[in-house]
């Protein structure tokens, strides 16, 4: 039987592990563990690995580091200045990675109920522990549900008028690289957790993802294979995000909330691509990415 992320009962298995980061990338987590505890000290509760890297799908060179730290109090302004000088300095002394994502939270976040199918999960299921007690033994078990979809990428349409304002505010090469990644990422995620229920299934692949939604929706199939292709290499050219947010987009919008219903709560107010199943993002999300050449 094809293995769908899923145990025996049809939960949620946990991705990625420890053990699975390739040696390219020992380093840099090593080295991230070393500099989280000795930045934040008491202040953490617990720090999680999330995205390639723990998968073991990480591509040397271009591949970023995400951490998740969860604090035992309300991110402050300090720690966000720590957050910033963290991400830049391993992503200054190690060229293996290209750009380190910092995501703050307190722990009572985390375990509210207002958080359990979307922060929660995220942590239960697709962070990795890397420092301190997995918050995971205090969360429930989930599964590939209309609830679970609803409550992750449920906002899309909402999400919509700020990809737009974005958009046109955008002038530089650098600025529609980052936007064309920002909207294809989650495009990719909402396709896939539009039709997760019927697949049975979870995978965090953007490839697979794109190609499980086409199997459900062919007539929009080669738009979703672009857009994850474009998650991966974004480009420079503002007519992708611009297809995204006309078309693409809305009609995704549309559809989901015909089959699973919206969010039951607004995003986080300067949310970007939101905390959608992978992606979370927020106004406590630091991310410190290297200038692509044609940016220099």
């Amino acid at each position: 039987m094809e293995h769908r992320g899923l145990d025996a009962y049809g939960y949620f298995e946990r991705e990625g592990s420890l053990g699975q980061i390739q040696g390219e990338f020992r380093g840099v987590v090593a080295a991230a563990r070393e500099r989280t505890a000795e930045a934040y000290g008491r202040r953490l509760h617990s720090a999680y690995l999330y995205g390639s890297v723990p998968r073991g799908t990480a591509r040397p060179g271009r591949s970023d580091l995400d951490l998740l730290l969860v604090l035992h109090h309300a991110p402050s302004d300090d720690d966000r200045d720590t957050a910033e000088v963290l991400a830049r300095g391993i992503d200054e002394d190690f060229e293996a990675i290209d750009g380190v994502g910092v995501l703050l939270h307190d722990k009572d976040t985390v375990l509210s109920e207002e958080e359990r199918f979307d922060l929660g999960w995220f942590l239960a299921c697709l962070c990795t522990p890397l420092l301190g007690a997995d918050l995971a033994e205090h969360l429930p078990r989930y599964r590939p549900d209309s609830l679970l979809a609803r409550e992750t990428n449920g906002d899309l349409a909402s999400l919509l008028p700020q990809w737009r304002t974005s958009l046109r505010e955008a002038s530089a090469p650098q600025e529609y690289r980052r936007l064309s990644r920002l909207f294809a990422r989650r495009l990719v995620r909402t396709g896939f957790t539009l039709v997760m229920t019927r697949w049975g299934g979870w995978t965090s692949d953007l490839a697979e993802s794109a190609e499980v939604f086409g199997s459900y929706y062919p007539e929009r199939a080669a738009q979703m294979r672009a857009a994850a292709a474009v998650a991966l290499d974004p480009v420079e050219d503002p007519a992708v995000p611009r297809r995204y947010v006309e078309d693409l987009g809305p009609w995704l919008a549309d559809e989901y909330t015909a089959r699973h219903g919206t969010r039951t709560r607004l995003p986080r107010a300067g949310a970007g691509p939101g905390p959608c199943l992978s992606d979370p993002a927020g106004p406590d999300e630091i991310r410190r990415r290297r200038p692509s050449p044609s940016a220099s």
